[in-house]
């Protein structure tokens, strides 16, 4: 049942994005020529206030003290020791590798071949006689 609900409203979601609402709009543009008069009986919609215009905020100006010199920065020269030798991995001789075993040959039985009759299929008998 969830399945056919979920396809339903994706059937009803592609029936509203393919519509074409075009002709109708022409229509109306074509039909409509005054803008339609106030219903009487109800009051006219009010306006909006108009907001005052706020001044502009101002910053006073803002001296800054003199930034102080950086000193440079010296690096004394050191005398490094010697890299230390790596060690040598000693050479080790590895196992043989066995061999994969082989998959015997076995013989495989021909295919039955499908009769070349004509077997009337459900979806292709003529509909019952009434």
């Amino acid at each position: 049942m969830a399945s056919t609900a979920r396809f339903l409203v994706l059937v009803m979601a592609c029936a509203l994005l393919g519509s074409n609402s075009c002709h109708a709009a022409r229509y109306l543009a074509d039909t409509i020529s005054a803008p339609a008069a106030a219903v009487p009986g109800l009051p006219a919609v009010p306006t909006l206030p108009t907001v005052p215009q706020r001044p502009a905020a101002t910053v006073p100006p803002v001296t800054l003290p003199p930034m102080p010199a950086v000193p440079a920065v010296t690096v004394p020269q050191a005398a490094l020791p010697p890299m230390p030798a790596v060690p040598s991995v000693p050479k080790v001789a590895l196992p043989p590798i066995p061999a994969v075993p082989s998959v015997p040959k076995v013989a495989v039985p021909p295919m039955p071949s499908i009769p070349n009759a004509n077997i009337p299929m459900p979806f292709l008998a003529p509909p019952p006689s009434a």
